[in-house]
């Protein structure tokens, strides 16, 4: 896959967009706006409904990524807020971190396949005997998959849980991926029983739910795993280094750290350093003499 990327990027890397987390952003600021005046405003007209692109109203393949935001309402408005400013200054982080690292047209693709992968998905579902219509986009979890890439780049890294307690990013990650996971099948067990009542609409939302976050996992993963150098592990190269590692240390390390030793009277360079230490391109075999034994050895026959 990485060389099928090196080859898109040299065609269509023009056309990458800079600094797209800005964009990213605003669309996410957008389903804030939406979320505050009317959610039902986005499923009804925006979301991703295969049955009403079917029927004509395209733009919701495009719209359905100004999923609304969930704030709370009454007193714990105020909180929303907050924490909604916070995964903001958390996306702009990530964003830019990944776009340096990996590079402004594979930073694109990575949201282009999620774009891509949920529409499928939600095609999937659509056809399926379940039938589903609407597709619970999960488009914020496409967000929130740049962590797991940016935890890996940026393992070590420490943020303040709570603004107080110090904690890596590879702990984080790995606690968000075990909610990912519990919110995979609380999704699922909970749609079954949502099914099980006849309330077919609220069933479809649960499972539509769990398979967006599969969709942004898969995504990660492909897209990470998939643009790895696995060459280090490849069992030729691993054989070549062996065998490397083999011959440079052929005639092994002596008694005290020495690197040479003569096979006749056995000193080292630790006896002597004024020793110099050839091997004979006559014996056959690995054979190193001192100076002094070089020239007067007896050559060593097989």
């Amino acid at each position: 896959m990485n060389q099928i990327l090196n080859k898109l990027e040299r065609r269509f890397g023009r056309y990458a967009v800079p600094d797209l987390i800005k964009y990213v952003v605003a669309l996410y600021c957008a389903g804030a706006v939406i979320g505050l005046l009317n959610r039902d405003i986005y499923y009804q007209y925006l979301s991703l409904n295969m049955e009403a692109v079917f029927h004509g109203q395209i733009w919701r393949l495009f719209t359905f990524l100004i999923e609304p935001y969930g704030f709370s309402r009454g007193m714990g408005m105020l909180i929303s807020i907050i924490f909604f400013l916070f995964q903001v200054n958390l996306f702009f982080l990530f964003g830019r971190s990944l776009e340096q690292a990996w590079g402004t047209f594979r930073f694109n693709m990575y949201f282009f396949s999620g774009y891509l992968l949920n529409i499928i998905a939600a095609l999937i579902l659509y056809l399926s005997p379940m039938h589903a219509t609407v597709y619970d986009s999960g488009f914020q979890y496409i967000y929130w998959s740049m962590f797991f890439a940016f935890a890996l780049l940026n393992p070590n890294m420490e943020f303040l849980l709570y603004m107080v307690l110090p904690i890596k990013v590879k702990w984080l990650a790995i606690l968000d991926a075990a909610f990912m996971l519990y919110q995979i099948f609380g999704n699922i067990r909970y749609g079954i029983l949502l099914m099980r009542l006849g309330q077919y609409f609220d069933a479809e939302m649960c499972f539509s739910a769990a398979v967006a976050i599969v969709v942004a996992m898969a995504n990660f993963l492909i897209y990470f795993f998939a643009t790895r150098n696995y060459q280090r592990i490849n069992p030729r190269e691993v054989h070549r280094r062996r065998e490397f590692r083999r011959k440079t240390t052929a005639g092994g390390r002596y008694e005290g750290g020495a690197r040479h030793r003569c096979a006749v009277c056995g000193r080292t360079e630790l006896d002597n350093e004024n020793l110099d230490f050839r091997f004979c391109s006559k014996c056959e075999g690995n054979y190193e003499y001192c100076s002094d034994h070089l020239f007067t050895h007896q050559h060593v026959k097989k």
